[in-house]
């Protein structure tokens, strides 16, 4: 078998092992942008759908495209996608969103409100994404660089609700090898060059950051940084259910009980914060460690300050031995 052709059954194994779990006759969606990760996906997954026919457990198949508006042209290269997943053998479906906001983060949150949509009105069990090792090793990096926490440094879950990531344990080299053996022209987003005018970080990590450290640690730090993912994902797992009891065991009829939240470990608390402003409406994307850092003072160093304003209009106040999260007063 020739280096192509183990590339297209690498991709093909992976999607089998995704969908080993589900029943007959399961609508699987594929997020497809036309780009070589979700390509490549695209293709192993309407050669497994069609193959699962023929082995007694058939499932169904069918590609969703969001065109996010924010390039020229992006319609047309939405329907282009929709067309090559089409000719594999793929019902598609375009969707158009409205991104509120800038930035890849409003992005990614109009994406996945429109996969779910779709995905709710077909009645998909899982909703199949494109990301790569490249993109945990980035993904990880990233929040290196922002100095985030064990949960965002634990990157890109195989499976969360209804979303998998069939591919995570692949490169981007592989996907591109996959498309040309079998002569798929994937879309390459011009922002995704590093060099181009509008790039993201993400784009800047990708063909600058990552290489740099190729070069100078040594081959294999993507991998390396996708084993770490993999190992803080277990530890920040554990602690959040940790976190999920502290949050129950403090919770009374009007509000968090100061004490209970008082004599937990600090890594306990500050992720219960976290998830109780969260649970009140603070977004997670907007809510940084400062604020955790803030409201975990009404609790810790408590002399008598005033409501801790949060992200989306959120406060937490504190009085008569109790920790309040909600709306912030007018």
């Amino acid at each position: 078998m020739n280096a192509p052709a183990r590339e297209v059954a690498a991709v093909r194994s992976a999607v089998t092992a995704t969908v080993a779990d589900l029943p007959a006759d399961a609508l699987v969606l594929v997020a497809c942008s036309g780009g070589p990760d979700s390509l490549a996906l695209a293709a192993g997954a309407a050669f497994v759908a069609q193959r699962s026919t023929r082995t007694g457990t058939p499932w169904r198949a069918h590609a969703v495209v969001v065109d996010h508006g924010l390039q020229e042209g992006s319609a047309q290269v939405a329907d282009d996608a929709a067309t090559v997943c089409r000719g594999l053998g793929l019902p598609a479906v375009v969707v158009a969103v409205e991104v509120d906001g800038r930035g890849e983060s409003a992005a990614r949150d109009a994406r996945y409100a429109a996969l779910d949509q779709v995905a709710d009105e077909l009645g998909a069990a899982v909703v199949l994404l494109g990301h790569t090792l490249d993109d945990q090793a980035e993904t990880v990096l990233l929040g290196l660089a922002r100095g985030s926490g064990a949960r965002a440094l634990s990157g890109m879950p195989a499976i969360r609700g209804r979303f998998r990531r069939p591919l995570l344990g692949l490169r981007r080299a592989d996907t591109l090898a996959a498309c040309a053996a079998l002569h798929l022209r994937p879309w390459h987003d011009p922002t995704n060059d590093g060099s181009h005018a509008d790039a993201s970080l993400r784009s800047r990590v990708r063909d600058d950051a990552l290489p740099t450290l190729e070069r100078v640690l040594g081959p294999g730090v993507a991998e390396a940084l996708a084993r770490s993912a993999a190992q803080l994902r277990d530890d920040a797992d554990l602690l959040d259910a940790l976190a999920e009891d502290l949050l129950a065991a403090a919770r009374t009829a009007d509000g968090l009980d100061v004490d209970t939240l008082h004599t937990a470990p600090p890594a306990l608390r500050s992720r219960a914060l976290r998830s109780a402003a969260i649970a009140a409406g603070c977004p997670a994307g907007s809510l940084r460690r400062t604020h955790v850092l803030a409201v975990d003072a009404l609790v810790t160093d408590w002399h008598g300050q005033g409501p801790v304003a949060l992200p989306g209009g959120v406060a937490a106040v504190r009085a008569c031995g109790r920790l309040a999260l909600g709306p912030a007063p007018a």
